[in-house]
């Protein structure tokens, strides 16, 4: 019991003294955080040496000496697959790491000089950094723990659209036949339940972000578990409230509430306690490309994620009672992740985008004073810039090579950098491909703009 306590007090006494940070990497599924979190990790390894961290004063000025990986807090929770990632990333041909499918987590002890003390004297200093890495399919569900399940059913029905709808055709028909005031049949409901599951997966499949519960789509040990066999009922959300309490504990809708309120509080909450409530900064990423692609509808479902998602965190300046006993996020990082798959003149548009897609979470962070950044990167760069001539112009291009082995030459198109309208919608005419990640040519992954999210998020505590 001693080890575990003196750890806790060891952390303690380093919050006080500012000397550690936990870096929430939040974002949804697909929008790169296990590409992020490898590609963080290696440039921190590899500083002072072959990584290109020009933005990261710390590094240009040859004060930041590199970090190491240290034994984690708890010990029950496994520890980031950095070496796989690594492994998959050096391969021939090189792969992209496998997507998370678990909680893992990593502490880095970061040795750097501090800027007053010069290049060759003083002692160094040392910033332990702990990062977090979780299913993206998991993270939405932290707005269920500000909802009872009839107003679960009311946000899932205004979720409605038509291309979103088609995924569910099954569930609404086998759902539709259920009286909520009848008796609940087990089997029945299981039945019901993996209908909705599978509409769930066949929606995250055609592009839609806004998805709960996020257990359906990755249960883990929880598969056939009573907890993932709840799903909006149909009729709740305009049912008079004092007629549905009434209704008798063996009901329809009585068993469905009940599994929604012990998924919120056994599954959800802990998640939440356990992983979300202790960050000190945080960077949101998000795949703006890929919701291009996938069209108007999905477009919106993305901002309407992002929005909710956003409202669960605990932003605003940090006091040393704060930074020791309720950790707010005091600095906030927004990126457009793959922006190696556009050419470099459509990064300015690509910021633009995401600033108006987040503009009203971003108002009330700004209301309460927390420092915001937006930009694009790359966390691992798949692509390289070049310049090809048609008739007479050079013109931007990139070159790369697609997931199929295929070497690619293309112009992607154009990035909007305003929310897309219906003309939009309608002319457009890009193609954003995916790319295997580069050949690894040195011990340090090729990025964009990692030094200024590194700088942003960490570099004030390397000064």
């Amino acid at each position: 019991m001693r080890q575990p306590l003196a750890r806790e007090l060891q952390d303690l006494l380093e919050r006080g003294r500012d000397r550690q940070l936990r870096l929430a990497v939040t974002g949804l599924s697909r929008s790169g955080k296990t590409a992020f979190l490898t590609s963080l990790v290696n440039q921190l390894r590899h500083a002072g040496l072959e990584a290109h961290l020009d933005l990261l004063p710390a590094a240009r000025e040859g004060r930041l000496l590199g970090a190491r990986r240290v034994n984690q807090q708890d010990l029950g929770v496994p520890r980031f697959p950095y070496d796989q990632a690594m492994a998959a990333l050096s391969a021939t041909p090189p792969r992209w790491p496998e997507p998370t499918r678990g909680i893992s987590e990593l502490r880095l002890a970061i040795r750097y000089r501090p800027a007053r003390r010069g290049l060759l004297g003083g002692d160094s200093r040392q910033l332990t950094l702990d990062l977090f890495d979780y299913p993206g399919e998991w993270l939405l569900d932290l707005p269920l723990l500000g909802l009872d399940y009839p107003g679960w059913c009311a946000r899932q029905r205004a979720l409605e659209g038509r291309q979103r709808a088609s995924h569910f055709s099954a569930w609404q028909a086998a759902a539709a036949r259920l009286d909520p005031a009848a008796e609940a049949d087990e089997a029945q409901l299981a039945e019901v339940a993996d209908h909705f599951a599978a509409g769930l997966r066949g929606a995250r499949e055609a592009g839609f972000a806004d998805l709960q519960p996020g257990r359906f789509l990755l249960p883990g040990d929880l598969s056939g578990a009573p907890v993932l066999q709840f799903f909006p009922l149909p009729g709740v959300a305009e049912a008079d409230p004092e007629t549905l309490a009434a209704l008798p504990d063996s009901s329809n809708y009585a068993t469905l509430a009940r599994r929604f309120r012990y998924y919120q509080q056994h599954i959800v909450r802990p998640f939440y306690r356990d992983h979300f409530r202790r960050f000190d900064r945080q960077i949101v990423l998000v795949d703006l490309l890929g919701a291009l692609n996938a069209g108007p509808e999905r477009f919106q479902d993305l901002s309407r994620a992002l929005a909710n998602l956003m409202q669960s965190f605990d932003y605003g300046q940090r006091s040393l009672l704060s930074r020791l006993f309720a950790p707010r996020i005091d600095r906030l990082a927004i990126a457009a992740t793959k922006a190696d798959h556009v050419t470099p003149e459509q990064h300015p548009r690509l910021v633009a985008l995401l600033e108006a897609l987040l503009a009203e979470p971003l108002k009330d962070l700004r209301y309460a004073d927390v420092p915001v950044r937006a930009l694009s990167l790359a966390a691992i760069r798949s692509s390289e810039s070049r310049e090809v001539e048609t008739q007479g112009r050079r013109m931007p291009a990139l070159r790369g090579t697609g997931l199929d082995g295929e070497p690619l030459l293309m112009y992607p198109g154009e990035v909007p950098e305003r929310l897309p309208d219906d003309a939009f919608w309608a002319r457009q005419g890009f193609d954003f491909p995916a790319f295997r990640p580069l050949p690894l040519e040195s011990g340090a992954l090729p990025h964009i703009r990692m030094d200024a999210a590194l700088d942003w998020l960490i570099g004030d505590k390397l000064t």
